[in-house]
């Protein structure tokens, strides 16, 4: 069915519910970012592909919320169809929450599929509809009902990532869990995300494309672990691993009924922003709750000094991929065949070169010229285009190794460019080294640092629509909180910047029509001198890629960005090749020379 077809179908089914306003987010069973194919329903209803969003559908509208990074690519999705791009922070745009409550007729129903949203988003949504007299019902995906072949849940096993990766024993996590949870006076934590379950067990799975996660939930007490769980997923080395650290095994789905039979005598710990409403509303009501983040979520997001160097270790081989691609294209552009979906293929094909590759980190985004304006296209065969000579490609890709994930942007000057796209390049490069040169004092968080890298911009009138940067998972979530830098105030990503903690650089300018460029290399935060005004923070950048000096424009540099920019090219330099050929050495030493 083409999209006006199925949200037919879906009003039809409304109708028949007496349901007002329905509501579809991105999300699956456990607020992941990005989803396993079984969980695309935003992306079916609407026929719009990106990683955020959400859809709302009355008898007579269809909207979808979309953000900054998105607006373009969503724009081009939802042509020839009823549903309408709300672009989210615009002016004269309502948020979500204002135009349900606005939409919603007196004594009217609004309804969602009660596993896909957060409790803090379910009551929010009750509230509404409370106020108009009306109710909520969560109990039904009507999704589901339309969706003919809908992909069945992942079957794929599960692996275990050994105490030389971790750096620390389930038994050492599970410890520090609880002494949590004791501060918070809880006797049982109740865990639904995927990232932060894996990262507590040392397991690691297949179950969301590209993101090595297993689907599951837990909850935790002060002797014991259920986990909810495909148990054939599991070899009987893992499982006999897990016994010994007191994990008792549940179906995947009986925790919805389990947690309705939770003693009135236990304390629960909730994250209302990572559990979701349908397992909140199944609690007892005479059962004490305590909302906090998931203690997880800090934990996983500082890296112990076993992970740090690991990390390092990825960042080498990834950075030595990425040269190797980088004199490749350019050695190559023009000569043979190279196209959006097969470069990214090349890249990975150095990247199955190095040790320990277990695959991308994330899907790729790999546009040339016009496409690179929008910031997270993706390239289809309808789409896909070769690469000439006189424009830019943005590659933005991922590798996940044993020894950690990467997440890394480069955009390329094929043959001779306009002096406007020089300049932008310029600009973008100006903005990452200046954030990646911030020294601080503990106790800053990413908000406090992102105007050095939009300074550059904003003293030009210019800006970029999206976040400067976001943490890193350790083979788990290439998007990661609860640190990143943004200049505006989002919940959950105003955590101080701790040592240990990996967080992208990744400012960027998009021209629609045009052009795009964006410059991403991961920042290590790390702790400097201390003296009588405190512990000073500095920020170490653990990727060593070239920023193309063909695409440079040093008259527009000060003498302190040529600097920054030299010595970052000396350090690449220094890092990338001894673990290189003599003609790929003198290729790097042309890319990474002085500019005066």
């Amino acid at each position: 069915m083409e999209v006006n077809e199925k949200i037919a179908s879906l009003r039809k089914l409304m109708k028949e519910k007496d349901i007002d306003i329905y509501i579809i987010p991105t999300a699956d069973f456990h607020q992941s970012e990005y989803v396993g194919e079984h969980f695309k329903a935003r992306n079916y209803i609407t026929g719009f592909s990106g990683s955020a969003g959400t859809a709302v559908i009355t008898q007579k509208e269809a909207k979808l919320w979309t953000d900054g990074r998105y607006f373009i690519q969503a724009a081009l999705q939802l042509e020839g169809t009823v549903v309408e791009l709300m672009k989210m922070g615009e002016p004269d745009v309502p948020t979500l929450e204002t135009y349900v409550k606005q939409t919603l007729p007196q004594g009217g129903t609004i309804g969602f599929d009660g596993r896909v949203i957060t409790m803090a988003e379910g009551n929010i949504y009750k509230k509404a509809a409370e106020e108009k007299n009306g109710r909520i019902l969560y109990g039904y995906d009507l999704i589901d009902q339309i969706w003919g072949n809908r992909p069945k849940l992942s079957k794929e096993p599960v692996f275990a990532l050994d105490i030389q990766y971790t750096g620390e024993t389930t038994d050492s996590k599970l410890k520090r869990i609880r002494e949590v949870m004791k501060e918070y006076g809880a006797t049982a934590h109740v865990l639904t995300t995927l990232d932060d379950i894996c990262w507590t067990l040392n397991i690691r799975g297949n179950d969301v494309e590209f993101f090595p996660l297993v689907l599951s939930y837990a909850i935790i007490t002060m002797d014991k672990m259920h986990l909810y769980i495909d148990e054939a997923k599991l070899s009987n080395e893992i499982k006999e691993n897990f016994g010994r650290n007191g994990v008792i095994f549940h179906p995947y789905n009986d925790i919805y009924e389990d947690i309705c039979h939770i003693s009135k005598d236990e304390t629960l710990l909730i994250d209302p922003s990572k559990l979701n409403y349908a397992l909140y509303s199944n609690i007892p009501e005479n059962v004490k709750k305590v909302e906090h983040a998931n203690p997880e979520i800090l934990f996983k997001a500082i890296k112990n000094p076993v992970e740090v160097e690991n990390i390092r270790k990825a960042q080498i081989k990834d950075s030595v991929a990425h040269v190797r691609f980088m004199k490749w294209l350019k050695e190559n552009v023009g000569k043979i065949k190279i196209t959006e979906m097969s470069a990214p293929d090349k890249l990975d094909e150095f990247r199955k070169e190095m040790e320990n590759f277990i695959r991308p980190s994330f899907d790729p985004i790999s546009a040339f010229g016009e496409h690179a304006a929008l910031a997270h296209y993706s390239s289809t065969p309808e789409s896909n285009v070769e690469l000439c000579e006189g424009s830019l490609f943005l590659t933005d890709t991922g590798a996940g190794f044993y020894e950690g994930s990467t997440d890394i942007t480069r955009t390329y000057a094929l043959g001779e460019i306009p002096q406007i796209m020089k300049d932008h390049f310029t600009l973008v490069a100006i903005s990452n080294l200046q954030l990646a040169n911030a020294k601080f004092l503990k106790g800053c968080c990413g908000m406090t640092l992102d105007i050095l890298a939009r300074k550059p911009f904003w003293d030009r009138g210019l800006n970029y629509n999206h976040g400067t940067g976001h943490g890193v998972g350790y083979l788990l979530n290439i998007h990661e909180g609860p640190a990143g830098f943004r200049w505006q105030y989002r919940a959950g990503e105003i955590q101080t910047l701790e040592e240990g903690m990996v967080i992208t650089n990744e400012p960027g300018i998009y021209i629609e029509g045009s052009h795009g460029i964006r410059l991403e290399n991961e920042l290590l935060v790390c702790k400097g001198e201390q003296n009588e005004y405190g512990q000073f923070m500095y920020l170490d950048t653990i990727t060593y890629i070239p920023m193309d000096l063909d695409a440079i424009n040093p008259d527009m540099m000060s003498q302190e960005d040529k600097r920054l920019l030299n010595e970052y090219h000396k350090t690449v330099y220094e890092k990338v090749s001894p673990y290189l050929n003599d003609e790929e050495k003198e290729w790097l030493r042309k890319y990474t020379r002085e500019i005066m």
